[in-house]
């Protein structure tokens, strides 16, 4: 039997499963893969303004494939890898926030944007924090939903394993891979028994924001990496569950 821990994965159901697996496995992990997340477009774009905001690597992929351009719009991305997928749609990005969070683009854009038209482009589960931020700031904000997120049919596969205490690690990567994973064992019939397989197991949470959710319903989390972004959650959360030194900021 592999001592290899079990690390529940909940990426969207696309290339970044595969690639989450991936680099689970070369971390010396056995990936449970259950897609959380499904993407639905609604074959929006950005509308024009002063200041564009996009708030994942999702919605700069599909404005990209619709022929969206910036123009003369300063373009701001809430991280890295968001950043890097705006870049290689051959777009200037002008603004990104020391802190990846709505809170982040808040603090870096405050200041800038007072009596500015702002447009917020992202998926139907966008925090109320950012809009309220920025209007607070006293800009026109307008929000456009490029995509909706849903729950795969069939998902939750790693409810029952954490259930059954067969999960050594789960990885959640947004809040509402969290609250998917508590509607997938709630319609299992074992809420109660999955959050208690949790508190088993290393709970590793991206950012701030998607431990807090998980707190909210429960589930206590063991690791919150330095780096919002997958490759650091998932180096984190398999030097945990290995018992390995995470460091303070891991």
């Amino acid at each position: 039997m592999s001592d290899a821990p079990r690390v529940a994965v909940f990426r969207p159901a696309d290339e970044r499963i595969d690639d989450a697996a991936a680099l689970l496995e070369s971390l010396g992990a056995e990936p449970v893969a259950d897609p959380m997340l499904a993407v639905e477009a609604t074959g929006a774009v950005p509308a024009a303004a002063p200041y564009v905001v996009l708030t994942s690597k999702t919605g700069v992929e599909l404005a990209a494939e619709a022929g969206w351009e910036p123009g003369d719009a300063t373009l701001v991305a809430i991280g890295p890898a968001t950043a890097a997928a705006a870049r290689e749609a051959g777009w200037t990005v002008d603004v990104v926030p020391d802190e990846y969070t709505s809170a982040g683009l808040v603090e870096a854009l405050s200041g800038r944007v007072a009596g500015e038209a702002v447009e917020v482009a992202r998926s139907d589960h966008g925090s109320d924090v950012l809009i309220e931020g920025l209007r607070d700031a006293d800009a026109t904000v307008n929000e456009t939903v490029l995509y909706r997120l849903t729950r795969p049919e069939g998902a939750g596969e790693s409810t029952e394993r954490a259930a059954a205490g067969d999960l050594d690690a789960a990885a959640f990567t947004s809040s509402l891979t969290v609250t998917h994973f508590l509607e997938a064992a709630d319609e299992r019939g074992i809420r109660e028994a999955a959050i208690a397989g949790l508190d088993d197991a290393t709970v590793g949470a991206i950012g701030p924001p998607t431990a807090e959710t998980a707190a909210e319903h429960g589930i206590d989390v063991d690791v919150v990496p330095g780096d919002a972004d997958f490759a650091a959650l998932a180096e984190a959360v398999v030097a945990a569950a290995t018992d390995g030194d995470v460091g303070p900021d891991r």
